[in-house]
């Protein structure tokens, strides 16, 4: 197996590696039996008031109480919990907690408004939502009374629950936090109802899951403009995360996890840690300072950053200033966009790690390929890797769905373990997605060497990466759309050297009427996602357009990235 000729086709080699059929609850039993005293998970923000270490019996006794509390909710089997909140220990005993009795938790970006948070609730069917109240001026709490006012006049949030037209599956919404506001439940409380579940309905709860069952919903965004609800099982966390490893032993490291639990990179590492083994040590927020300190007071040997944040760890002041030792670590798994062979290079020769570069992407549960730790910094910096284990990759013409050959350019799919179940209740978009066959077609275009290496060199889709996160033009473009000067507006990524890609507008505005660019800022934001906000904004009268009508995004990035003297 491997390179199936002269094509472009990987097929699925094992590496050695046996598939588990094991539930994440499952493994977490095992864990708190084997390593009952070895520290599970670290906290060290005594600046934030948060301080906790807890060893793997502790870590399941916590996740455990959380489900309890859960099942006195009335959530049941299959049902969904959401969570809306930085990297706090209550976000890792949820996810847990949720996959321990059958539940399902979808995940919501950190930088969502509330619109966005309206469609996730509604689209995703969630029944309980865990959420902070704010976080960095983003008003969580006052979004979610915009669009349920209802949840005010809930006199005792434990034992009534929401009605709201707007989101009429929404029963009860916690906050992580100590203060009571109108309506919400404390986490404590929820904790506290579910002294009155018996160990005897947990283990039966926790009986009735399944490998096969789903366990997370992640969004992403979609060329409609719609987010879309990747469905995760058990069985494709906990194997993605087996395939990951390659046969490595991590199991005496100490893992710090600076990328946001609600990223597939994210609440994967959480099992990854898991099932490992290993000490795992968040940050709630990533800081490139806060990493700095934390590598060195936990004495972190492994992490998990893309590029952005390398760069902005290396290039801080106060690091290039030598105010800080430089802590030592073995292994830096990134991705999310390209890293280049200096940064490779300037990483190695500062913290004497290794990098492995990942690619994969939500609907394959972030597994797709992977360097190996002892490829080259060329190697690494210019390709993606090899398929994982068990995985099938091949390369295909976009026009006639035939496999290209080895070097030839043409869509990236996947197929295997990994593949998500589907999107939640959009069958089109799962058949749009993933074929007869079982192929995951990625939009992805890229090539595949003699030796299974991979390039990734552009997008079927106008996806732009900025800082690892995906950025889709349509959503940008249909909210612009909504400005009442705006008659067209085409949105494409340009190169960055800090974020990889930065988003660009063109925008055509109506007959007689003229706009500044800040005030085309200011419309943007605090009405959707930061990242999302243009960071260049071009206005123009015409667009170059196809025989059929259509525009050449390619013609007008080119020219934007002439016209403001970018590097590519």
């Amino acid at each position: 197996m491997g390179v199936k000729g002269n094509l472009a086709f990987w097929e699925a080699e094992s590496e050695g590696l046996e598939f588990s059929h094991s539930t994440i609850g499952a493994l977490l039993d095992q864990q708190a039996e084997k390593l009952a005293d070895k520290e599970a998970l670290v906290y060290n923000y005594p600046e934030l008031g948060i301080e906790l270490r807890l060893n793997f019996r502790q870590y399941r006794d916590e996740v455990d109480r959380l489900a309890k509390g859960l099942i006195s909710l009335g959530i049941e089997k299959g049902e969904h919990v959401g969570i809306w909140a930085p990297n706090l220990p209550q976000w890792i005993f949820l996810e847990l907690a949720c996959a321990r009795i059958g539940a399902v938790l979808v995940t919501i970006n950190t930088a969502y408004r509330a619109s966005e948070l309206e469609y996730v609730l509604r689209q995703g069917d969630v029944k309980a939502l865990f959420m902070v109240e704010e976080l960095r001026g983003n008003p969580y709490l006052q979004s979610l009374y915009s669009i349920a006012p209802e949840i005010k006049i809930v006199a005792d949030p434990l034992h009534e629950t929401i009605s709201s037209p707007a989101l009429p599956r929404l029963k009860y919404a916690c906050l992580l936090g100590q203060t009571a506001r109108p309506g919400m439940l404390l986490y404590s409380q929820v904790v506290e109802a579910g002294q009155t579940v018996s160990d005897e309905i947990l283990g039966s709860r926790a009986a009735a899951v399944k490998p096969a069952d789903v366990f997370l919903i992640l969004y992403t965004s979609g060329t409609t403009g719609f987010p879309k609800g990747a469905m995760l099982t058990h069985y494709n966390v906990v194997n993605t995360m087996i395939m990951n490893i390659r046969g490595n032993d991590f199991s005496q490291e100490r893992y710090l996890s600076p990328m946001p639990l609600f990223h597939v990179a994210g609440c994967n590492f959480i099992i990854f840690a898991l099932l490992q083994g290993i000490t795992m040590i968040p940050m709630i927020v990533f800081d490139p300072l806060k990493q700095l300190e934390l590598s060195l007071k936990e004495k972190a040997t492994l992490a998990f950053n893309v590029p952005t944040m390398l760069i902005a760890i290396l290039n801080h002041p106060r690091f290039k200033a030598g105010e800080f030792d430089i802590p030592k670590m073995r292994l830096i798994f990134s991705g999310g966009t390209i890293v280049p062979e200096t940064l490779v290079n300037e990483v190695k020769n500062t913290f004497g790690s290794e990098i492995i570069i990942l690619f994969g992407q939500t609907e394959s549960t972030g597994a797709g390929t992977g360097t190996l730790i002892n490829d080259s910094p060329v190697l690494k910096a210019t390709t993606v890797g090899k398929a994982y284990a068990n995985l099938n990759i091949k390369i295909v013409n976009p026009d006639s769905g035939e496999t290209v050959k080895c070097d030839e350019a043409g869509e990236l799919l996947i197929s295997g373990f990994a593949i998500m179940k589907g999107y939640y209740n959009m069958a089109a978009k799962t058949a749009d997605t993933i074929d007869e066959e079982g192929w995951l077609h990625s939009g992805d275009l890229a090539t595949m060497d003699a030796q299974g290496y991979i390039k990734i060199i552009g997008r079927l889709k106008d996806m732009i990466i900025r800082g690892g996160e995906n950025v889709y033009p349509a959503e940008i473009e249909a909210f612009l759309l909504g400005h009442p000067k705006i008659a067209d507006v085409q949105i494409i990524g340009v190169p960055d050297k800090m974020m990889g890609e930065e988003v660009a507008a063109l925008i055509r505005l109506k007959s007689e009427q003229t706009a500044t660019e800040d005030e085309i800022r200011q419309y943007c934001r605090g009405q959707i996602s930061h990242y999302k906000v243009p960071k260049y904004i071009s206005f123009v009268n015409e667009y170059p357009l196809t025989a059929s009508g259509k525009v050449k995004k390619y013609e007008l990035r080119e020219h934007l990235i002439k016209e403001l003297a970018l590097e590519v």
